[in-house]
């Protein structure tokens, strides 16, 4: 089974300027966020954030704000509890109206495929064993299919961050790295976007 582009959203969870100083290889973490959703924005992947009280810890930085459609403020470990799925589902539209629906369907327009119809989640975060793990347990519960990129994803220590990976793969997430990311949803050198998130990778 491999990533596929037009079913996936990306889940940035809790990147914030007091929080990063402590986590454990933080600037790498922060990178690689950085460039996952670079390469979500390139291939037109959904992507959202989340903030944890950000009054005291602070906004994720502009930059990773700026890529992402919606930064969610939560005060509940899990943002499923804020009202993330909301965002990963979002209300379907009833039909327009007019006679389009009068038309031969051969006639008809196909309509694009709504965001509520992508059931893959790409998640990254700090920290590991908090607030991602529980965002992606509860998402997991919603039966979304959850992939966890694991050099994205950060703790204060490194044992809190492994036991948090050990638990998600046993919950049925599956764990990427974030090349592994890039080249599945590339998934061909021909892909138009290839150079520039090769670009981003090297």
């Amino acid at each position: 089974m491999l990533l596929d582009a037009a079913d996936s959203q990306l889940l940035l969870v809790d990147y914030q300027e007091r929080l990063m100083p402590a986590i454990f290889e933080g600037p790498q973490v922060l990178a690689n966020a950085l460039r996952l959703a670079r390469m979500a924005q390139m291939l037109r992947v959904p992507a959202f954030g989340t903030e944890q009280n950000p009054e005291k810890l602070g906004q994720n930085p502009a930059e990773l704000r700026g890529l992402c459609q919606r930064t969610l403020s939560k005060m509940s470990f899990s943002a499923v509890s804020d009202g993330l799925v909301d965002l990963l589902r979002p209300p379907v539209r009833p039909a327009g109206g007019g006679n389009a629906r009068s038309l031969p369907k051969h006639l008809q327009k196909p309509a694009a495929a709504p965001a509520a119809e992508r059931q893959t989640v790409v998640i990254s975060g700090c920290e590991a064993h908090v607030c991602l793990l529980q965002t992606a347990l509860e998402l997991i519960e919603q039966e979304l299919d959850v992939w966890v990129v694991t050099d994205a994803c950060g703790s204060r220590t490194e044992r809190n961050r492994d036991a948090a990976f050990d638990r998600l793969a046993g919950a049925g997430a599956e764990l990427v790295t974030t090349e592994m990311v890039a080249f599945e949803w590339l998934r061909t050198a021909e892909h138009p976007a290839f150079r520039d998130v090769q670009a981003l990778i090297k």
